[in-house]
């Protein structure tokens, strides 16, 4: 049995006149993130993580922002895309560890709901993902509520 294990890490810039998404899921906000798609960060830090799993670099060089078809994208497309290539290669994914670092707004009632989101595409029992939120109490950019960052990490097992 093979095992492959990959980290993944984004952030986007909070703008208003976009709408807010993290793991798939539209979170009432004032702001949203800006970004070439959706500019979901969690689903593309698990992207990242993924693709990391599997020695092919990063969402950057599979979707890049250049790409006129990916214009405001779906995250959850993209995430789907990088599935379905660790499925080809015949792994698949054990868990998901994220950790969403946003000073505002508060996650803890989404959270529930991006890793029921997340298990789906990823066809995983909802205990194989887990999502955690915190604050930068207030310091950097992040804690100034400029922007939102994710990081994952992903376990991939192959037989």
């Amino acid at each position: 049995m093979l095992e492959r294990v990959g980290i993944g890490y984004d952030v986007h810039r909070l703008v208003k006149g976009r709408k807010l998404f993290l793991g798939g899921v539209e979170i009432p906000h004032i702001k949203g993130l800006q970004g070439h798609s959706d500019a979901d960060a969690v689903l593309h830090a698990i992207c990242d993580a993924i693709l990391g799993a599997l020695g092919e670099g990063d969402i950057g060089e599979h979707f890049p922002d250049t790409d006129p078809a990916l214009k405001d994208i779906s995250s959850t497309k993209l995430l789907e895309q990088v599935f379905q290539r660790a499925v080809d290669q015949g792994f698949r994914v054990v868990n998901v560890d994220t950790v969403i670092l946003a000073q505002e707004p508060n996650l803890k009632r989404y959270k529930q709901q991006m890793r029921s989101h997340i298990a789906r595409i990823l066809s995983l029992d909802e205990d194989r993902v887990n999502i955690k939120a915190t604050t930068h109490e207030g310091l950097g950019s992040i804690g100034r509520a400029e922007g939102i960052a994710a990081q994952a990490a992903v376990l991939l097992v192959k037989k």
